[in-house]
């Protein structure tokens, strides 16, 4: 299998074409560390097979700790305190919106978008031939809550509402320069980021707190990415059935991971799958670390029968990151499966062996 090229990756994304195959970006969320002792052999078997994206990781800032290069490259002044105990999301390092003295030195020495630490290789070349994607996680709600702490988070869209404006807009303003560094210096095709809004049952909150907080945001970083000539990808596990049609709407090149047992695929690709690209995200709770090799292969060929289209807007990966229980031989059942299943609505694909 060669690698796509970052034609095929963007004719595919953009609805001019399946192309010779699907998209395979397993290799994304494949973590070698998590395979303990076997790391070494896992990075050898990625480094073997299909990867039809490049990546140039973008470094945020950390909440409160900052290198002696950069000392305010923290979203929070250097050495704020984080409290609380238990999950990492039980945190809060923003303790009260109303402490004003607190939050105007937040915002007086927030973190600068043109600081070299930006980026996490800053010996990265880029391999021209193939899709280059800026990423980085945590966009405006999980940032807002890494901030704050869930249950604050949660609470201050009705709170405090002008203050979640006030910081989604130093968020997206931060985000727009960052991307705009990565086109100027790296030329980037696209931008993969991560805003885990939806749990397994149902979003976080209604569409009406999404259409007033999030949505606005979200379209001013992707009319500047448009403007750039740069895709936008969004990484949102859960259910976000109820987001979709404003997501696309705003002008969401792509979406990951449709998660399994949290939405129909089937419907989710008639209703939508013309007008965006779908990254399909192999199911990592139950197929991966518990499921058989042919239950990994008859799940593949699910999701691409489900997705797949003639004009293309379909590509794959893992639903998230590796962990521990993943198997191997899961793994290697996914590739092959991705590699060589052809269904028939997709008759124009070759293979590329």
């Amino acid at each position: 299998m060669r690698d796509l090229t970052r034609k095929q990756l963007k004719d595919v994304i953009e609805g001019r074409g399946s192309g010779i195959r699907v998209p395979n970006l397993c290799s994304f969320w494949l973590y070698p560390h998590a395979f303990g002792e076997k790391a070494g052999e896992v990075e050898a078997w990625k480094k073997e097979h299909v990867y039809d994206m490049d990546v140039l990781y973008l470094q945020m800032p950390d909440v409160a700790e900052a290198p002696a290069s950069d000392p305010e490259y923290c979203w929070l002044p250097a050495g704020t305190a984080v409290t609380g105990t238990g999950a990492y999301d039980g945190v809060s390092a923003i303790r009260d919106w109303e402490d004003t003295a607190f939050v105007e030195e937040m915002y007086r020495k927030f973190p600068s978008p043109d600081s070299p630490l930006l980026y996490r290789d800053p010996d990265f070349v880029p391999d021209h031939g193939k899709y280059l994607a800026a990423q980085w996680f945590y966009c405006l709600f999980e940032r807002h809550w890494s901030l704050r702490g869930m249950e604050n988070a949660l609470t201050d869209f009705y709170f405090y509402p002008d203050e979640v404006h006030r910081l989604y807009q130093h968020l997206t303003s931060f985000y727009i320069r960052a991307i705009e560094r990565a086109k100027e210096e790296y030329d980037i095709d696209g931008v993969f980021t991560s805003d885990d809004i939806g749990m397994q049952t149902g979003p976080f909150f209604s569409l009406e707190i999404f259409r007033e907080f999030f949505k606005p945001y979200y379209k001013q970083i992707i009319d500047r990415c448009h403007e750039l000539g740069v895709h936008f990808w969004l990484h949102a596990c859960g259910n976000i059935e109820p987001f979709l049609e404003d997501l696309i709407g705003i002008g969401l090149d792509v979406i990951h991971p449709i998660q399994k047992h949290t939405m129909d695929e089937r419907k989710i690709a008639e209703r939508y799958g013309g007008r965006i690209c779908i990254l399909a995200g192999f199911d990592v709770q139950k197929t991966i670390p518990y499921g058989t090799a042919e239950d990994v292969r008859a799940e593949a060929r699910f999701l691409i029968d489900t997705y797949a289209r003639e004009d293309g807007r379909f590509m794959i990966t893992f639903g998230n990151g590796a962990t521990p229980d993943w198997k191997m031989s899961s793994v290697e059942a996914l590739y092959d499966e991705i590699a060589n299943y052809r269904p028939e609505q997709t008759g124009q694909w070759e293979e590329t062996r």
